[in-house]
């Protein structure tokens, strides 16, 4: 008597995986989102600076990993361009800001820094580090003298969570689960002195 082999899709254990991955990938997981809240800008010896207010609801998947000890890298994309502007017209300002939150768990504290290389400070609650890493004051955005007088410009700003930064084993997750996949859209200010 021959036994003949199990085709693969009956294999339980294999349906069940597929199902799971299917179902991880297509439906939505409720990811909450970023949101670019204020943003006001100021002219200070011929240079235009800005201060933000940025609200960083990350998902509960981003949350677990950071409360064991992964770091969450965000990337503030700014850019400076005209009211009037065409979506191929060059920007007068394209800038990536990085910031970086961390829990350390000897020290059951919570460390928010700019990247490269900013030590960053110190916190002692998630919601003081969440609100720390929302602030962002003072940033340079372009010069007065490369500005036509006559032309309106905008600051258009976008957050996003960087998952490249992700430790790698666990990157592969990253990609999958749209929980991680968390951005704000981009929001429009006016340039103003």
């Amino acid at each position: 008597m021959t036994v003949r082999p199990r085709p693969v899709w009956r294999s339980g254990r294999l349906l069940a995986l597929a199902v799971a991955l299917l179902v991880g990938v297509v439906l939505p997981v409720s990811a909450r989102d970023f949101d670019v809240e204020r943003v006001t800008t100021r002219l200070e010896d011929g240079t235009y600076r800005m201060d933000a207010q940025i609200r960083y609801e990350f998902s509960d998947r981003a949350l677990e990993a950071l409360e064991n000890g992964v770091p969450l890298t965000v990337e503030v994309h700014i850019q400076v361009r005209p009211a009037d502007g065409w979506i191929w017209s060059e920007s007068l300002t394209d800038r990536r800001l990085r910031y970086r939150i961390r829990y350390k768990p000897l020290s059951e504290r919570y460390l928010v820094a700019r990247l490269p290389n900013d030590q960053g400070r110190s916190y002692v609650t998630r919601d003081a580090a969440l609100a720390a890493l929302g602030e962002l004051d003072d940033v340079v955005l372009v010069s007065a003298a490369r500005m036509r007088p006559e032309t309106p410009y905008e600051v258009h700003v976008r957050v996003a969570l960087d998952i490249e930064e992700l430790p790698l084993p666990l990157r592969p997750m990253a990609y999958l689960y749209p929980s991680w996949k968390q951005s704000s859209k981009w929001s429009k200010w006016p340039l103003t002195p």
